[in-house]
């Protein structure tokens, strides 16, 4: 599955198992660390000190898990689009993520279901570094069904 323009929603007629996500790379900076730990209410050194980061035997600061979380959220719903809905979101943290890091995260779609009218999609995920993976994880998205099949399009009665 290839990326929809933007503001553009996939639906789920359209989607089915195997179908691979776009890719997402992020240049990971110390700015972008500690900006998503204060966004988050997360004042732990360990984010936003290098020194403290240091005497606790971390090399740099590294990325908290709810940042991690929403980055997740923001890869799911780029591919998705503004009208697709998380579900549910279980991720499972991996190698840290530090400033000066090149983050990519990948992804596909393990099982799609219709339930009372609803689209559901199942997809992994991961997020990965040089040093390996930094995230990986399952999601549930629900999407709009979009519109029936249309023999006349397709040929088929």
């Amino acid at each position: 599955m290839t990326g929809l323009p933007p503001g553009t929603t996939v639906v789920f007629r359209d989607i089915q198992a195997g179908d691979v996500i776009p890719p997402m790379t992020i240049d990971v900076t110390a700015t972008r660390i500690v900006a998503g730990a204060i966004a988050t209410r997360d004042f732990m050194p360990v984010h936003h000190d290098r020194a403290y980061a240091n005497a606790q035997g971390a090399p740099d600061i590294f990325m908290n898990i709810l940042s991690d979380t929403g980055y997740c959220s923001r890869f799911l719903t780029d591919w998705a689009g503004p009208e697709a809905m998380i579900r549910r979101l279980s991720i499972k943290l991996g190698v840290p993520l530090f400033p000066d890091t090149e983050l990519t995260y990948c992804g596909a779609v393990t099982s799609t279901r219709e339930e009372d009218g609803v689209g559901y999609v199942e997809v992994e995920l991961r997020a990965t570094t040089g040093l390996g993976d930094h995230v990986t994880g399952v999601a549930t998205l629900s999407l709009p069904l979009g519109d029936p099949p249309n023999p006349s399009r397709t040929g088929k009665d």
